[in-house]
């Protein structure tokens, strides 16, 4: 049975461990964080290794100089290795490091409650965005 990691209990005057924990959450966020990290990873990770335009076909929308600038981070993080092939032209191929697989499973549950999310914004409509006014009983109300 797998150990599963505990996050001690913060209290509320504990300002120096509520700073450590907050700054190791945004540096996991750091790594993920934006539209194409994630993706990249779990295409890689279900796909296996794969050539920079596979990777760019995989991820419709992507530019090539953004694609390139999230493989340099993933790659100076030690989560995406880079192999370069001796072939003319030359083959750059790309694969999940043993580390990047460290994530799969917080990158499964993130996509998980994504899709229960999906969901309920189907079943109870779209969400009202912060400063929205909605018409209630014949007057005027600010969501906050």
């Amino acid at each position: 049975m797998p150990r599963k990691a505990t996050v001690p209990d913060l209290q509320p005057h504990d300002q120096a461990a509520c700073t450590g924990f907050l700054l190791s959450f945004r540096d996991a966020l750091d790594i993920v964080s934006g539209k194409w990290k994630s993706v990249i990873l779990l295409g890689l990770g279900f796909w296996g290794s794969m050539r920079f335009g596979e990777l760019q076909r995989l991820n419709k929308g992507i530019t090539a100089k953004t694609l390139s600038k999230e493989l340099k981070d993933l790659e100076a993080n030690g989560l995406v290795k880079r192999t370069m092939l001796d072939t003319m032209p030359v083959t750059v191929m790309y694969e999940i490091t043993p580390y990047g697989r460290t994530l799969e499973s917080v990158l499964k549950d993130l996509r998980m409650w994504g899709v229960k999310h999906r969901e309920r914004v189907k079943s109870n409509g779209p969400v009202k965005k912060r400063g929205q006014r909605v018409l209630k009983t014949g007057k005027l109300e600010v969501v906050a």
